[in-house]
């Protein structure tokens, strides 16, 4: 038997519109676990947002992954170890702060209280906090607060105001940063060379699985990366049509169990 390494993006592919993952899904998964196949999430969420996903999916037990904040981290999560980490220096931190404010930005990074957001609100902010089941603290100052290397921040944005600003930050940053959109209303900002793609290579070689064996879910533009790289790129039916293109077979949506279906179709055959 190929052991199969199955790659999960959480939200819009394996939570479904309540942000739940399904009994049935959840028992599927645990019948490939049960025959020695492995399951990572690879999502933009911080590792805390990731942990209560991956405790439902039993991945401390069965000897699963995160791949969090884009692939900026990995971790381990039998044994907790973070296995690879890039982060972006505090003083390009608060050079990002320092544009955010000149455009009016709301953008926020992390630390291991929550979610840290500049003097700027909006409802997208409310959606992270939500999804990451994690408390927001304001900081009136942020460019003088950073003092310590974080692995991602996230622009919260109109959907149509989003290119602009991107290009903006791609023209200043662009030598340092990688700069992408997991929704249309957020925009990532990470070291550069980190990706979705990035870290399942380097989960790969880890574990000894080569990429022909990996299959890989999603839904949003930052899955496009790992779903062009693996064996078989998986989009949801739900996905952004540029996700669909980029993929060699649809599933049916997150609201009908489409990761429990392609489990059944490609792995438990």
């Amino acid at each position: 038997m190929n052991r199969k390494l199955l790659v999960l993006d959480l939200d819009g592919t394996l939570t479904n519109s309540k942000k739940e993952v399904t009994q049935y899904t959840k028992d599927t998964i645990r019948k490939m676990q049960n025959q020695g196949h492995i399951v990572a999430i690879a999502t933009g969420r911080p590792t805390p947002g990731a942990w209560p996903v991956a405790d439902e999916l039993n991945l401390r037990e069965t000897g699963g992954y995160i791949l969090s904040y884009n692939g900026g981290k990995i971790t381990d999560c039998k044994t907790e170890e973070v296995i690879f980490e890039q982060t972006l220096s505090p003083e390009i931190t608060k050079e990002l702060f320092r544009l955010a404010d000149e455009l009016e930005l709301c953008l926020l990074t992390y630390d291991k209280t929550g979610i840290l957001v500049n003097k700027i609100h909006n409802q997208y902010i409310d959606i992270e906090a939500r999804i990451n089941k994690l408390p927001v603290k304001h900081i009136e100052d942020m460019v003088n607060y950073i003092d310590f290397p974080v692995v991602k921040c996230l622009g919260t944005i109109d959907p149509e105001l989003a290119p602009d600003v991107m290009k903006k930050y791609e023209e200043k940053f662009g030598d340092v940063l990688s700069v992408g959109r997991s929704e249309p209303y957020f925009i990532e900002l990470m070291p550069k060379g980190i990706d979705k793609a990035a870290s399942i290579e380097r989960l790969c070689q880890k574990i000894g699985i080569t990429r022909e064996n990996v299959i890989a879910c999603g839904d949003g533009f930052n899955d496009i990366s790992m779903i062009e790289y693996v064996g078989l790129g998986v989009a949801m039916s739900n996905a952004q049509e540029v996700v669909k293109k980029a993929a060699d077979y649809i599933t049916a949506s997150n609201d009908e169990d489409g990761v429990a279906k392609v489990i059944e179709k490609f792995i438990l055959k």
